[in-house]
């Protein structure tokens, strides 16, 4: 089971009544976990984890997985509705393993994931923060930027390509068009994409299966394929989907990924940023725009940057324009190159990985740490203690590993400041912003 973590503290105590798999109950739902599971507590003192469950309702549920302490069921008949429960819009809720809180009002998802915050800086930080603000998507539907699909090949030349299902992560739903999340322009190219690719998907890679990516790119949208083996031509898949502009390929097993039709792009929102293939932005262009004038605001007059997982140069590239000198890590070389097209030469960006290069290009006065969702490499947080910047700003897309993280950091650091953007609407997932000081302690 992924790690999970409540909102609230656990319900009734143990007892020595053993649930079992497949056994029926009636439970009440009482919070939301931080995957987007409804918690309830079974008569056996066992918390219990139920998909597609909102505070309030009252359920019966099948058990499923059954441990010690805790079990997780799927929901069999709703027998009283929660107040703050809404229809889900989207026709694949039932079905698909995504969006898994479309159920609750977002006024109460922007609460819960405030709550989710909170509850893992004191856990597992140790911090005693209030639920921070969580600020609204301007869209909550047809935000993304970007979305990966699953193709999967049958017997008989059919094709499945969709998302992971619900509660079967190893098996993949058909999508054509209901997904509700991409941008427009996103849904038109993937109904493009599905009747254009040929018998069997016979126009993409020779493969069992394949990800495919879609992604707004300036004007166009672009098509990263991954999966086959190496020397796919695209010529046919190009000329039978004109809506694509540019078409990418990650052969099985490589790490680089080449251009096979088309250019490299300008990303959707300012600075004229350039991505690579699979570079990383934020998949909410409005509301990702916001958090970087957050994080601008917050870097302050800083003379000195290092801008750690810099990508294309989001921060980096604005802070060198406004006179800072800036040092950009970055382990994917294209994003690196990117990162330094059209850049001040204030900027000098460096390719490896931030556990291996950081310590090279530290003292600074600030230090800007947006990590994927596995936070720091455990080496990390000792190296920025040796030379302590005096403002870290962490972003991070995982409230359980920025928690980690701070406290690894709690003696020389203060935390200053929480903010939270709903970038990812419908889903469980946030991102934090959290600023630090240094504090002057160390141990």
């Amino acid at each position: 089971m992924a790690r999970v973590w409540l909102a609230l503290a656990p319900g009734a105590p143990m007892s020595d009544a053993l649930a079992t798999r497949d056994a029926l109950a009636d439970v009440r739902v009482r919070a939301i976990a931080s995957n987007g599971s409804g918690v309830a507590d079974l008569a056996d003192g066992r918390v219990v984890f139920i998909p597609r469950t909102a505070p309030g309702d009252r359920a019966r549920v099948r058990l499923g997985k059954v441990k010690r302490k805790w079990a997780q069921a799927s929901l069999v008949e709703l027998l009283e509705h929660a107040p703050g429960r809404v229809d889900a819009p989207c026709p694949l809720f039932d079905t698909c393993g995504g969006c898994t809180i479309q159920h609750l009002a977002y006024e109460d998802q922007l609460e819960w994931k405030g709550l989710f915050i909170s509850d893992a800086l004191r856990r597992i930080g140790g911090l005693e923060v209030d639920p921070p603000k969580v600020q609204a998507s301007p869209q909550v539907v047809g935000y993304r930027n970007r979305v990966s699909y699953s193709l999967r090949r049958l017997h008989g030349g059919r094709v499945i390509a969709g998302f992971h299902a619900l509660g079967r992560p190893a098996h993949v739903i058909d999508v054509a068009g209901e997904c509700l999340l991409p941008e427009a322009s996103l849904r038109t190219a993937w109904t493009a994409l599905r009747e254009g690719w040929g018998r069997g998907a016979r126009y993409l890679p020779a493969a069992g299966r394949l990800r495919l990516t879609l992604r707004s790119a300036g004007e166009g949208v672009a098509l990263v394929v991954d999966g086959g083996a190496p020397g796919w031509n695209a010529t046919d898949l190009a000329e039978s989907v004109p809506t694509l502009t540019a078409i990418w390929h990650r052969p099985s097993g490589a790490t680089k990924v080449t251009l096979l039709r088309g250019s490299e792009h300008v990303a959707p929102g300012g600075d004229a940023l350039r991505w690579v293939g699979d570079s990383f932005l934020q998949v909410n262009t409005a509301l990702g725009e916001v958090l970087r004038d957050f994080v601008l605001e917050r870097a302050q007059a800083a003379d000195r940057v290092v801008d750690a997982f810099c990508g294309v140069g989001a921060f980096a590239r604005e802070l060198a324009r406004r006179g800072a000198a800036v040092t950009g890590i970055e382990v994917d070389p294209a994003a690196c190159a990117a990162a330094k097209h059209g850049a001040p030469d204030s900027l000098d960006v460096v390719q490896g990985r931030v556990e291996q290069r950081l310590e090279e290009a530290l003292p600074t006065d600030l230090l800007i740490l947006n990590p994927p969702r596995a936070g720091l490499h455990e080496s990390v947080p000792d190296v920025i203690r040796a030379s302590a910047p005096e403002r870290l700003i962490y972003v991070s897309c995982d409230p359980a590993t920025l928690a980690r993280d701070l406290a690894r950091l709690s003696n020389t650091y203060t935390l200053a400041e929480v903010q939270a953007f709903d970038l990812f609407p419908q889903t469980s997932h946030v991102e934090t912003v959290a600023v630090l000081d240094r504090s002057g302690e160390d141990s």
